[in-house]
């Protein structure tokens, strides 16, 4: 990836990106499959050609996103080397400029867990936890080294996987905030989250 900061235009496949306007839009429970074909320029059948069901796209959606979401945070990780605390704020930017460039499938992925079938639930809720996982790592290396003063990294990570979802709810492109001084405010947050001391902040100049 050459970019891990870039995410650009979304790749999603027609009706996908169809499914996505209807369920920002209605919510899942208030689409319907023709609602998703006509905004797909498709007819039912041949929006079944792609999917069985409602919920496969939607299945498909979420998946799609986390797909995208771990290429990112994995390369952000990756582009740090070894320093800890470089890979904990790579992590931090990645998952927030993330939820600013697709805020909706952020949206939808999780305000339509109650939607779910079970084994699709389960299966995004594994998801979910190792990109948990991945940040408590990197929070637990940062108190290994010294650099973060963190009792409970668990909790730590939780609270800015949270701080950064929320970002979907509010941003927007023309508001008053740039994607950069949104970055820059919740990387200030999660440093704080972390214990990380006046010294050792800002190492990449931030």
């Amino acid at each position: 990836m050459s970019d891990w900061r870039d995410f650009g235009p979304d790749t999603l496949s027609p009706p996908l990106r169809a499914a996505l306007v209807v369920f920002a839009r209605h919510g899942y429970h208030g689409a319907s499959i023709r609602m998703i074909a006509e905004e797909a320029g498709l007819s039912v059948p041949g929006l079944y050609h792609h999917y069985r069901s409602k919920q496969a796209i939607l299945a498909a959606l979420v998946d799609t996103a986390m797909d995208e979401l771990f290429e990112h945070t994995e390369a952000a990780v990756e582009d740090a080397g070894g320093d800890p605390v470089a890979r904990f704020e790579n992590l931090v930017e990645s998952l927030a400029r993330f939820h600013m460039a697709r805020s909706d499938q952020a949206f939808v992925a999780s305000t339509e867990m109650r939607s779910m079938d079970p084994g699709v639930r389960d299966h995004h809720i594994a998801q979910r936890d190792s990109q948990q996982a991945m940040l408590e790592d990197t929070i637990r290396a940062g108190v290994d080294s010294g650099d973060f003063a963190c009792e409970h990294p668990e909790d730590a990570a939780r609270a800015i996987s949270s701080l950064c979802v929320s970002i979907s709810s509010w941003y927007r492109p023309d508001g008053p905030l740039s994607a950069d001084d949104v970055v820059a405010r919740h990387l200030h947050f999660a440093r704080g989250m972390v214990g990380a001391g006046p010294g050792r902040r800002g190492r990449r100049g931030r």
